[in-house]
């Protein structure tokens, strides 16, 4: 009775299943790419504003208590939407006006609440911190966070 896998027959599926999972791999990785190029990332550029609010939110640590898109903490309230929330994420002196106003509220004083620390920002790092934070509700999240309150 004659072997159904010889060596020859073995190696033969080895090296084509090889390249066709290669071929696989690669194809998904140019997709990959071009989809975080094109559709996933926002169409706001990356200004000078953008990049100073991304260090004010560094700085700050920001992501200790808040979640941007889903990562970071779940202390405060979801912020890669809120300036969608707020109703300004296509003006941005009302968005830097509004986070101003926030900051400068805080904390709030309410018992029993979870309390934002005071922050002593410049109106240049609050303008900054609030276009990072519209540049970021333009990102396509593919519907997230699952609510609007994040």
């Amino acid at each position: 009775m004659s072997e159904i896998l010889t060596k020859s027959r073995a190696r033969n599926v080895f090296y084509g299943g090889s390249l066709f999972f290669i071929a696989v791999f690669v194809g998904l990785t140019v997709q990959s790419h071009s989809h975080v190029v094109s559709r996933s990332t926002t169409s706001m550029p990356l200004t000078e504003e953008v990049r100073l609010g991304k260090e004010v939110w560094e700085r700050n640590s920001c992501i200790n208590c808040h979640t941007l898109h889903g990562e970071g903490a779940y202390f405060a309230p979801e912020v890669g939407n809120v300036m969608t929330r707020w109703g300004v994420v296509d003006d941005p002196d009302a968005a830097a006006e509004m986070l101003g106003g926030w900051i400068d509220a805080q904390p709030s004083g309410i018992e029993g609440r979870r309390q934002m620390p005071h922050f002593e920002l410049t109106d240049e790092e609050t303008r900054g911190l609030s276009e990072f934070l519209r540049w970021a509700d333009k990102m396509n999240t593919q519907s997230w966070p699952p609510n609007d309150a994040g």
